[in-house]
C-alpha cells in the first residue's frame, strides 16, 4: 500500500515570497509553512507534501477555499505553469505571522 508521506525535516524555513515580496517566517506549531500569509501563493516544489522533489517551480496561485472537519481551513491552490491543484492547510493559528483572513475571504468571492 502506498499513501502519502509528509516530510518536515529541513523545510520548515524562512523565504521570501516570490509573487508579494513578503518576508515569511517559519510556522511555530510543527508544521510546515508552503505558502506567503499576505497574498496566499505558494510555490510548486512538492511532489508530494514537504517532498522538496519537484522540478517545475512554477507560481502556485491561490484560486480557492475550503473547509475540512479534519484540517479546518485549506486553500486550493494552481500552478500557472503546469497546472498542478494543490491544497494548503490555513495557518490561522500562528502566533508571529497567521495567514490574512481577508485573502482568504476573497478565495470564495465569484470571479
Amino acid at each position: 500500500m502506498t499513501g502519502r508521506r509528509f516530510t518536515v525535516q529541513g523545510t520548515n524555513n524562512a523565504f521570501t515570497c516570490e509573487h508579494c515580496g513578503a518576508d515569511v517566517l517559519p510556522l511555530q506549531n510543527g508544521s510546515v509553512r508552503n505558502h506567503c500569509p499576505v497574498c496566499l501563493h505558494s510555490k510548486h516544489v512538492d511532489i508530494q507534501p514537504g517532498d522538496r522533489a519537484s522540478t517545475c517551480l512554477g507560481d502556485m496561485e491561490p484560486v480557492g477555499l475550503e473547509q475540512s472537519g479534519k484540517k479546518g481551513w485549506v486553500i486550493l491552490h494552481r500552478c500557472t505553469q503546469c497546472g498542478f491543484v494543490g491544497r494548503n492547510k490555513a495557518a490561522l493559528d500562528d502566533p508571529q505571522q497567521p495567514d490574512d483572513w481577508d485573502a482568504m475571504i476573497a478565495l470564495t468571492r465569484p470571479r
